[in-house]
């Protein structure tokens, strides 16, 4: 078989991607390990920049985003035994963001792909990249059970335990990561919102988000140990610790309900670069991960297949190479900005265990200072729905 992009793993980057350069006549291929049930129920991030929201809406695929999507105006940051609203319709006029599930995204994508003719193939077995040194002399192709997909370039949107960043040659790539001393516990309730907006909550317990996924279902997250395990916390500790967290102002009550599901997630920051090597290039988790307090990781991931989309466009359209060339350059700026907002995030709302009481005021006085100051406010508002 052959095809102009190769696309490896069919999670957002890797769909959008697909569907984009469909719209401009490019054709690709895209191969998914896991099944179609599997990718259209993995519950991850639910939070849409503006730009994200933009961008699906252009390519036609924002139809049902834009009528069960809640958008939303601003967050609360509450601690001290006081909520402070950061509000982006003030702060950075006409942008906000969309609270709209990952798997939502992916299961409109899917139903574009397939509705347009795409070829998307899942539960696809022992994807392998080939071809891929520049000093070859052949193009890059991929194997996968049994068969053979020549591709004039790959797309590798398989995560970050895929098998597209393995498959760059030692020595080639820088990795720059950080563990987090903590984990995250996140629980996806059938219960009413109890606040209209997010709500990232600072104790001396730890860190707790409120946020939702619909009118009737509600997600939350609790800072937990990094060792957590999901066995060491049945519901009624979830309810009763969040309880504590969250109903820290005078007149909020937390409603709770059925937890549906619950998971641990490891709190870490990584970035690989370059993002690229011969005609392979990462997108998405592939690349970089940021702590999820900043809510950046899906969004970086669409910020990605963006510049790519041109990149190829411009590639297929004359064989101009400058902006594939530059693909990793003008992606990483975006990503290292993410990556220092999402660590300003994590350091600002959440408890070290390590840190003296020096610490502990520190922390207080920028969150006083980020809830006082329109100028430190606005910071956290443009980054928080998306730079340009």
């Amino acid at each position: 078989m052959r095809t102009q992009v190769g696309i490896i793993g069919a999670g957002p980057a890797g769909l959008l991607l697909s569907h984009l350069l469909h719209l401009r006549g490019i054709s690709s291929v895209v191969l998914e390990k896991r099944s179609r049930d599997y990718v259209e129920r993995r519950v991850r991030a639910g939070v849409l920049e503006q730009g994200t929201v933009d961008t699906l809406v252009e390519a036609g695929v924002g139809e049902r985003m834009l009528r069960e999507g809640l958008p939303h105006h601003g967050i609360e940051l509450r601690y001290g035994g006081a909520g402070h609203r950061i509000p982006f319709e003030k702060l950075v006029p006409g942008r906000a963001i969309t609270v709209y599930g990952q798997q939502e995204v992916v299961k409109d994508l899917i139903a574009a792909r397939l509705a347009a003719g795409g070829d998307v193939r899942f539960e696809v077995e022992d994807v392998a990249v080939h071809g891929l040194d520049p000093a070859s002399g052949s193009g890059p192709y991929l194997t996968f059970g049994g068969e053979r997909l020549d591709c004039d370039v790959i797309a590798g949107c398989d995560g970050f335990h895929g098998v597209s960043r393995p498959s760059i040659p030692e020595g080639v790539l820088s990795i720059f990561e950080r563990e987090y001393p903590f984990a995250w516990l996140g629980i996806l309730a059938k219960v009413a919102p109890s606040s209209e907006e997010l709500i990232y909550t600072r104790t001396e317990r730890g860190f707790a988000l409120h946020s939702m996924r619909s009118p009737t279902v509600s997600r939350f997250y609790l800072q937990v140990p990094a060792d957590a395990r999901e066995e060491d916390w049945p519901d009624e500790r979830i309810w009763a610790e969040l309880k504590v967290r969250l109903e820290s102002v005078p007149g909020f009550t937390l409603a709770t309900g059925e937890i549906m599901e619950k998971g641990v997630t490891p709190m870490r920051a990584f970035v690989t670069e370059p993002m690229q090597y011969g005609r392979l290039y990462l997108a998405g988790d592939a690349a970089h991960i940021v702590p999820p307090t900043g809510a950046k990781g899906l969004n970086l991931a669409v910020a990605d297949v963006r510049v790519l989309t041109e990149a190829l466009a411009a590639y297929f359209a004359d064989g101009s190479t400058a902006l594939l060339d530059g693909y990793s350059e003008a992606c990483l700026k975006r990503v290292w900005r993410a990556q220092h907002f999402s660590w300003w995030m994590t350091t600002l709302l959440h408890t070290f265990e390590d840190d003296d009481p020096y610490a502990r005021r520190l922390q207080l006085s920028y969150l006083d200072y980020v809830t006082s100051s329109e100028a430190a406010a606005t910071t956290l508002a443009e980054n928080y729905v998306g730079l340009p």
